[in-house]
């Protein structure tokens, strides 16, 4: 009967394994009140890597921001929210994504008069240390108030003057110089999908736009990286840029492509090279012409410090191109410069012969889509005769002899083979 008694009272599915240890109730019970006690940080390790894994991706930013730094985290935070997510472009950190295109989200969407600026200034807190890089493609204009509603607007009123209001865009100065680790600055004044309501107007960006982001990035002391591109911008919002940008601590690329910059503009652009430490400028399709080519010629003399200039679909011409190619017999830092799509023809080629011959920097030269002609060709080879530098010239569609055009690329070849091998025999110990 003893026996009988045991059987019925013991389970045999029953273990120790079903009773939860009370480490394990209590970290429940910390997932469970996160929000109101975040505790996370008084827990051992093992402790804290158990809580973060459970905890919802859906707890405000308040609470997560600067309390939770396990990667893992905001992967699935990252993960959840955006179908594609290349953490390499973040510096590796999961949680840098998410804060910077969480921001740039903010931004893209911010409608002027309609979205409260709170919401933003609010999140500088939470973001702050982790944003490096902000790329926004589009800044929406303010919302129009529909006139036949308003009773209190005359007919008479000028309507360029009202359009005017509606047209400024979100203020970054308050935003962006709360930063402390903002490095790269890329902008669109523009509208991406904007459909069936097409209107230019959506794509102005205006003189107070422009005051407000010179005044801004002046204050951005640690911005490395800035680019402000097809957004119309023109010879007096430039010269205004420009001057704010002079002497500036650490900007070291300047992307200006894609805008109406014309002579005065690439005057102004012409100065910062030559009173800053700018090492790339883009100047791709604008509007410069010979004058604007020998005012970036006369910086790019004085610079020491730029190693790439793009100045691709312009109209420098011959005057223009044969003043950067003076400026190349003396200036030892440029290594590239892309001169494509410029009407040049024998005359720059010329110059050039003897900027191959003496100038001992240059890597990389474009001339695509020019009209160098035989005659050019022929003494751009005669400048290579003894060139142990250059690894690339881009002659497509310039005219030249096929057989110069030959000639030429087994030049630029055997210096590529020299720098390549050198490069095997002592590799470079700088990061790539």
């Amino acid at each position: 009967s003893f026996y009988t008694r045991r059987c019925i009272t013991e389970d045999p599915s029953w273990s120790l394994v079903t009773v939860p240890p009370l480490t394990e109730l209590c970290l429940q019970h910390i997932v469970h009140n996160f929000e109101k006690n975040p505790i996370l940080n008084y827990l051992l390790p093992e402790h804290q890597k158990k809580v973060v894994d459970r905890l919802s991706t859906s707890l405000p930013l308040a609470v997560t921001a600067n309390i939770v730094s396990h990667e893992d985290y905001w992967k699935r935070c990252c993960m959840e929210r955006w179908q594609v997510c290349d953490v390499s472009n973040y510096g590796d950190s999961w949680k840098r994504m998410f804060f910077e295109r969480h921001l740039e989200n903010m931004l893209k969407f911010f409608i002027p008069n309609a979205t409260d600026p709170e919401q933003v200034l609010e999140f500088i807190p939470l973001c702050k240390g982790y944003v490096q890089k902000l790329e926004i493609d589009q800044f929406l204009p303010p919302l129009r108030v529909d006139q036949k509603e308003s009773n209190d607007l005359s007919d008479t009123e000028d309507d360029a003057e009202l359009g005017e209001v509606y047209m400024h865009h979100y203020d970054l100065r308050e935003l962006i110089t709360s930063l402390p680790h903002l490095q790269e600055l890329h902008l669109t004044y523009g509208v991406k999908s904007c459909g069936m309501n097409f209107e230019w107007s959506l794509f102005n960006f205006t003189e107070l736009d422009c005051s407000n982001l010179a005044a801004a990035v002046k204050m951005c002391r640690n911005l490395k990286v800035f680019k402000l591109t097809r957004s119309k911008v023109d010879d007096d919002k430039i010269k205004l840029l420009a001057r704010n940008l002079q002497n500036h601590p650490c900007l070291l690329e300047l992307d200006l492509s894609h805008n109406l910059i014309r002579d005065h503009g690439a005057q102004a652009v012409g100065k910062l090279i030559s009173h800053s430490k700018l090492e790339i400028l883009d100047l791709c399709n604008n509007q410069i012409c010979h004058l604007g080519a020998q005012a970036l010629a006369q910086g790019l003399a004085e610079s020491s410090t730029l190693t790439s200039l793009n100045l691709r679909l312009n109209f420098v011409e011959d005057k223009g191109g044969e003043a950067i190619g003076r400026a190349l017999l003396t200036n030892t830092s440029l290594k590239s410069l892309h001169l494509g799509s410029n009407n040049l023809s024998q005359p720059t080629a010329a110059v050039f012969s003897q900027v191959l011959a003496q100038n001992t920097t240059l890597t990389s030269i474009n001339f695509s889509c020019n009209h160098l002609g035989l005659d050019g060709g022929k003494q751009l080879l005669e400048g290579l005769a003894h060139n142990k530098t250059l690894t690339e010239l881009d002659l497509r569609h310039a005219e030249v002899e096929q057989e110069t055009d030959f000639l030429i690329h087994q030049i630029v070849w055997a210096n590529r083979e020299t720098v390549r091998l050198a490069s095997l025999q002592h590799p470079t110990t700088e990061p790539f």
